[in-house]
């Protein structure tokens, strides 16, 4: 089992950006939390490379030097992030953070460039993955059978790739609020029919799975054990887990409301999704301004709004405000009672720069209070 941090948190778009973040903060993370834990050493390195940054890393002998300097300094890279293509941090990525989408030959390319660069970080006999989006965007209504075709081509050449080097790497789609599939039944209903659509359906349940966010589950209002347990039984592979969490209110409350406002920023989607209590229908808003928009008919007869705005693991917001943090939890439990089920985990708190400032503290001693936080619980 590995677990690392995930670089997103920090803005870097070149590889050159990328790699000088690596070496200023996660190796201050690292000293930060000592080496008395054996899954901290080789310190386990998640980093997140845009399309640029893979790009520049392939050319000359960048990837070389990286290696070299993984080594060096006794760390270990064994998943990569490829959610975000283009630019994440200082402009508007919003619903942009899904493009290209798996409809677009383009996103299929980046992502083996990814696997290209993990390659050689993986030994024989070892599992790599990378994370990805669901597919696409809902309102882009994207063509679903293009989106198959380029997953099962990539499923081929992972394929090959695992056999070539006798390792074991896989691709994690990680269903989100709005995403192409985003809670439990629909990710079961479209593994269903990526699965139908295969050749050799074996293979691609080994190179194709999931990667299970507790935030983004949780925004669902899915229960851990259950949804978890439902994937395998559709035998889902659970390529990677992310360990973060959302924020949630009591929709009613008018203090919670206010004390929402001031989460409201221009960079991310925050879909809100709010229950209804005696239903459990669930209402959709893209973003907090539409849910702000909408007013007091938006909130009838709801019990709990949650928000897609990443937090800490280790520290609740201040009341009136919650999180989602025992859907992670629940999630490290599940853990201890199936230790097989996933070998990838990730904590994936990349909202630090947009945080209001009384829940910001210094970047290198929030990730390893929220790294203490889950090594404590497994």
């Amino acid at each position: 089992m590995l677990v690392a941090y995930c670089t997103n948190i920090h803005p870097a778009e070149s590889w050159s950006e990328t790699f000088a973040a690596l070496k200023k903060h996660a190796l201050n993370v690292r000293d930060c939390l000592g080496s008395n834990d054996a899954l901290l050493s080789p310190f386990p390195l998640a980093p997140r490379l845009s399309a640029r940054a893979a790009k520049e890393l392939l050319e000359d002998d960048h990837l070389q030097e990286f290696i070299q300097w993984v080594a060096a300094n006794d760390c270990r890279v064994f998943t990569i992030n490829g959610f975000p293509y283009g630019a994440f941090h200082g402009t508007r990525v919003k619903e942009n953070v899904y493009r290209p989408d798996w409809a677009d030959p383009e996103r299929l390319r980046y992502t083996m460039d990814l696997f290209r660069i993990l390659q050689p970080f993986i030994a024989e006999g070892e599992e790599g993955s990378v994370s990805t989006l669901p597919g696409s965007f809902k309102a882009f209504a994207a063509d679903e059978s293009l989106i198959i075709k380029h997953l099962l081509e990539c499923a081929e050449q992972l394929e090959e790739l695992s056999i070539k080097h006798a390792c074991d790497f896989h691709l994690g789609l990680e269903p989100e609020p709005l995403g192409h599939f985003e809670n439990t039944e629909e990710t079961v209903a479209f593994f269903d029919r990526l699965f139908a659509a295969a050749k050799d359906p074996q293979m691609v349940r080994r190179r194709i799975g999931v990667n299970y966010d507790t935030c983004h589950f949780a925004l669902e209002f899915d229960e851990c054990f259950v949804s978890l347990d439902r994937l395998q039984q559709a035998e889902i592979r659970i390529s990677k887990v992310h360990l973060s969490a959302a924020l949630a209110v009591d929709p009613a409350d008018p203090l919670a409301l206010k004390a929402l406002q001031s989460f409201q920023e221009p960079t991310y989607l925050h879909q809100v999704l709010l229950r209804n209590a005696s239903t459990g229908n669930i209402t959709r808003f893209t973003d907090l301004p539409e849910f702000f928009a909408a007013g007091s008919a938006a909130i009838v007869g709801a019990d709990e709004a949650r928000i897609h705005f990443h937090i800490p693991l280790d520290v609740e917001p201040e009341l009136p405000l919650h999180s989602t943090r025992n859907h992670a939890e629940e999630l490290l439990a599940y853990r201890k009672i199936h230790p097989d089920f996933c070998q990838h985990y990730e904590i994936e708190t990349y909202t630090w720069g947009v945080l209001p400032s009384e829940m910001q503290r210094p970047i290198e001693e929030q990730l390893a209070a929220e790294y203490r936080w889950v090594l404590a619980r497994m």
